[in-house]
């Protein structure tokens, strides 16, 4: 009978470390699922958060692209008139300046001569001539026109231009 409890008591001795054993191992296999449960619902949350930032932003870009068309179209429509309005000032300024140079024709014959009078009398027919056909042509009609002045021609373009500008500045200087 003594041999029994001898026996007895190393089985317990070599189970009770098996037991302790496993209950660590169960503690991190615990926690090991609950940190990747975890880990899973911050996936699902950030991928709800990003299909609801997506759709707010397509949302929204559509309002943006809607105002963006607007603003486009409102452009459009303000350049527009401001081009047609720059038209008209040119034709006005050509006429003007050709009405003013045939003013002066008649001084020009009696202090340079009737030759550089007669000069001034033909520039100034052109610039009215000139005046007319801008009023006259439509705007589309006019861009092509310079886009074919400019091709056939570009440093005589680049010195009109340079030219051109110095004028309008004068001009919108002059009107403020």
């Amino acid at each position: 009978m003594a041999q029994t409890p001898a026996k007895t008591p190393a089985k317990t001795t070599k189970a009770k470390p098996a037991a302790k054993a496993k209950a660590p191992a169960s503690h991190t296999d615990e926690a090991k699922q609950k940190f990747t449960r975890a880990i899973e619902e911050a996936k699902a949350g950030a991928a709800a958060l990003t299909a609801e930032a997506r759709e707010r932003a397509t949302a929204k870009s559509g309002d943006w692209m809607e105002d963006a068309k607007a603003y486009g179209e409102q452009a459009k429509a303000k350049a527009g008139e401001l081009a047609a309005e720059g038209k008209t000032r040119t034709s006005d300024a050509i006429a003007g300046l050709g009405k003013l140079v045939e003013d002066n024709a008649s001084t020009i014959d009696d202090r340079f001569g009737a030759k550089y009078g007669d000069y001034a009398r033909s520039a100034s027919r052109k610039m009215k001539e000139t005046a007319e056909k801008i009023d006259a042509k439509e705007l589309d009609e006019l861009g092509e026109d310079a886009r074919e002045f400019v091709r056939k021609s570009p440093g005589l373009a680049v010195g009109l231009a340079a030219v051109a500008g110095f004028l309008v500045a004068r001009l919108f200087s002059s009107s403020k």
